[in-house]
């Protein structure tokens, strides 16, 4: 009995040093393992507000550098024109510049750049381009208690003049919403500025509400410089419009 019980023990020892021995075996606290990750950064060349003349013949990104753990990553650049539509920073606008990266780990970093390129002032003879205020009133609603703004017309060349927004920067301004509300890509055609005669067919949405605007009518004052026009929603609202050119 006192042999089979050493052999019994000898077994037992024999086995654990097996076990404690094989490579399948996962060691205590494996599995909670670290890995080092450098967050992307992005640095401006430059302004990060960027105000250009209206006669600017022509303007160069400043850039941006993106870094991760000290090291210089892709930077992706993306130019958006707020109501104009340009992607590239050619014309006047109002302009945003996204710049953006992603590290090893697809971690994303951006940063802004904001560009303002105001139309230059028309002289009502030639040319209605140029910055406005606003004062609106809405049907059913009500009027602004005071001009709101800025509104650009942009002189698209051939007699075309683009607005920023036709119905005056009622959710923009008024509402604060942003250029996102804003009912951008109404044109009018001057067939003869002095004669206020003018062609205005397009039917547009307003911004991300959608809906059909379309333009019922648009005339121009040029003692006083001011624009009235009156735009109707399918929405089932009317937008009277005053605008008045800011030098």
């Amino acid at each position: 009995m006192k042999n089979y019980k050493l052999l019994l023990f000898a077994l037992s020892i024999t086995g654990l040093v097996f076990t404690s021995c094989d490579p399948s075996v996962e060691a205590p606290g494996a599995e909670d393992t670290s890995k080092i990750t450098y967050l992307p950064k992005i640095t401006l060349n430059g302004e990060s507000e960027i105000e250009l003349d209206c006669d600017t013949s022509s303007f160069t990104d400043p850039g941006a550098i993106a870094e991760a753990g000290g090291t210089e990553i892709e930077l992706i650049t993306k130019t958006t024109g707020l109501y104009f539509g340009s992607e590239n920073i050619d014309s006047p606008d109002s302009y945003t510049i996204t710049y953006s990266a992603f590290n090893d780990d697809e971690i994303p970093a951006a940063a802004f750049r904001s560009v303002l390129w105001a139309p230059c002032t028309g002289d009502f003879v030639t040319s209605i381009s140029g910055v406005y205020t606003s004062a609106i009133k809405r049907t059913p609603g009500y009027t602004t208690p005071e001009d709101v703004g800025p509104i650009y017309i942009k002189d698209m060349g051939n007699g075309v003049f683009a607005i920023s927004d036709a119905i005056g920067g009622w959710y923009e301004h008024e509402y604060g919403y942003g250029p996102d509300y804003a009912a951008t890509g109404m044109t009018v055609t001057a067939n003869s500025i002095p004669l206020n005669d003018w062609t205005h067919d397009d039917i547009i949405g307003v911004g991300a509400f959608g809906g059909a605007l379309e333009m019922t009518d648009f005339s121009v004052n040029p003692a006083t410089k001011t624009i009235e026009f009156t735009t109707e929603w399918s929405f089932g609202y009317v937008f009277e419009v005053t605008l008045t050119q800011v030098n």
